[in-house]
């Protein structure tokens, strides 16, 4: 495998067997795969870097403008880069549209993939090319929007949209108090204010807002008319097929409409959430079986929660038996960053620490420092970036296939293992990895997690799980650091595990599966 980033432009040579098998874009537009071939992703995608311009250089000049610093040389090595309202804007705008045009190739990849069943696509390693592209391309987004602020240009709030949370520009009101005064930080060339570029007549905020919510969103809508057609077809054709069978008075399965009604008018509110919660749905298929033992929990943490646009900082994992006895030669303790957790019958416990660019570094992240104590400040320049290290994702790959993986909500690791480990892709779709998910657990066996008011969807966070069985003490929290979530959670599982088996329920119920069960590709020879 490749060390260096040559990798990148290799991955062009997939293009032809891609734009034979995915025309178009998870937005149903033509791909102009000539486009995608033209993009340098080993030096950079975005304006900023095809330019060759120092975004970060620029970011630490308005920033030590900010505390009267003059000595921007001093700071940043070279003279203060030179970069207007105009450029500013200019750069973001052309950053987000080709941010824009990635992604939404990038969105289709997976269900092309995963459908080539003739397997003309021999290789992942395009998507994850252009994943690590984005990834570089959403830091100078960040980078530049950061400079906005320290412009004064806008102010920047995070909003939900309805599935997702998006960055939101406001124009910069300066205090009236200071409408005369000499602003702290003038522009490159030293005759104008920063916030004085803010009319209309030099940016527009509305040209460089993002566009993400607007456009999943707006797929989700598509999706769900879609699939609200097929069902009214299915519906309709069922009602073609029975109509001859029918008692005399008409179907009493799709005619009675006021029976129907009645019925569901007398159910509580209560009783239809906890029927709606308990049908059985998609994640079913990564509950695990009746022959279910060994076992490799694994939890990852992140710089956010899109594979395509955030690092990987911290994977944790280690082994556990469901059934059978922990390995005697197993090593009999193993010291947790919580003092509380034990050992017990885990075993093969690690924990790998993973680096961001010097660019996401720059702008910091509040968010993950807050909830996992990781500062991405301190990783630039530190440990190796995981989506180039070859050897991490190699070891890490082997340990994946040797025994099915745990995950609670494992589509999130899935999502990341997907876009950013070289082979993983490949030797799911080939059959080779097996996915057991601790959600659908919780979900489907655990009455404690039955929907309440304070719960809607029902309560399966993984700090709540762990609780209710007794893998974690109640007075304690989550710690949000890749081994002590994994370990809680194969804790957890285990106990459960013990639990439904002695009770004839889960997978020694009715409805349980044979086997190791989770979820896993067939395969084809």
């Amino acid at each position: 495998m490749q060390t260096d980033g040559s990798w990148l432009s290799e991955a062009k040579k997939d293009i032809d067997q891609w734009a034979a098998m995915m025309p178009k874009n998870a937005d149903n537009q033509l791909i102009d795969w000539q486009w995608v071939a033209s993009l340098d992703m080993e030096r950079g995608i975005g304006a900023a870097a095809t330019q060759h311009i120092d975004a970060i250089a620029a970011l630490r000049y308005w920033r030590s403008s900010e505390t009267g610093s003059s000595a921007t040389t001093a700071v940043t090595g070279r003279p203060a880069p030179s970069l207007s309202a105009r450029q500013l804007h200019d750069l973001l705008k052309l950053d987000l549209a080709i941010r824009d045009r990635l992604e939404s190739i990038l969105a289709q990849c997976n269900t092309t993939f995963m459908t080539d069943f003739d397997r003309l696509i021999a290789s992942y390693r395009l998507p994850r090319a252009l994943a690590y592209a984005n990834r570089r391309l959403c830091d100078e987004i960040a980078i530049l929007r950061e400079i906005g602020a320290q412009m004064r240009l806008w102010t920047i709030t995070q909003e939900r949209r309805e599935r997702v949370t998006v960055p939101v520009l406001h124009p910069y009101a300066r205090p009236a108090d200071a409408a005369d005064a000499v602003s702290v930080a003038d522009t490159a060339n030293g005759d104008r204010l920063a916030s004085d570029e803010t009319s209309a007549s030099v940016i527009r905020l509305d040209d460089i807002q993002d566009r993400t919510a607007e456009i999943v969103n707006g797929r989700a809508s598509r999706r769900k008319a879609a699939r609200e057609q097929e069902r009214s077809g299915r519906y309709a054709m069922s009602r073609a097929n029975l109509s001859g069978v029918t008692s005399p008075g008409g179907s009493t399965l799709f005619d009675d409409d006021s029976v129907f009604a009645a019925g569901q008018a007398s159910r509580s509110e209560e009783g239809r959430r906890l029927a709606d919660y308990r049908k059985p749905d998609w994640r079913d298929a990564y509950l695990p079986g009746c022959d279910v033992d060994n076992v490799m929990g694994v939890d990852i943490e992140t710089t956010g929660t899109d594979p395509a646009r955030t690092y990987i900082i911290d994977v944790g994992f280690e082994f556990m038996n469901m059934m059978s006895p922990r390995p005697a030669d197993a090593p009999a303790e193993y010291r947790y960053e919580q003092s509380s957790y034990v050992t017990g019958d885990a075993y093969g416990q690690a924990r790998l620490s993973f680096g961001v660019t010097p660019e996401n570094a720059a702008v910091g992240n509040d968010l993950i420092l807050r909830l996992t104590g990781i500062d991405v400040r301190d990783l630039a320049g530190g440990p190796r970036l995981f989506d180039e290290w070859p050897a991490a994702q190699i070891g890490l790959l082997q340990r994946l296939e040797q025994q099915p993986y745990v995950a609670h909500n494992a589509r999130f690791e899935h999502g990341f293992f997907m876009l950013n480990i070289a082979g993983y892709a490949e030797s799911y779709r080939a059959g080779n990895i097996t996915i057991i998910d601790t959600l659908p657990m919780s979900r489907r066996w655990d009455d404690g997690s039955i929907p309440d008011d304070e719960h809607p969807y029902g309560d399966n966070t993984l700090e709540s799980y762990a609780k209710r069985q007794g893998a974690l003490d109640s007075s304690k929290s989550e710690r949000h650091l890749g081994l002590e979530d994994a370990h809680i959670m194969l804790v957890a599982m285990k106990r459960h595990l013990a639990m439904l088996r002695a009770e004839g329920r889960g997978p020694w119920g009715a409805d349980g599966r044979s086997g190791l069960g989770g979820k896993h590709c067939g395969r084809r020879w």
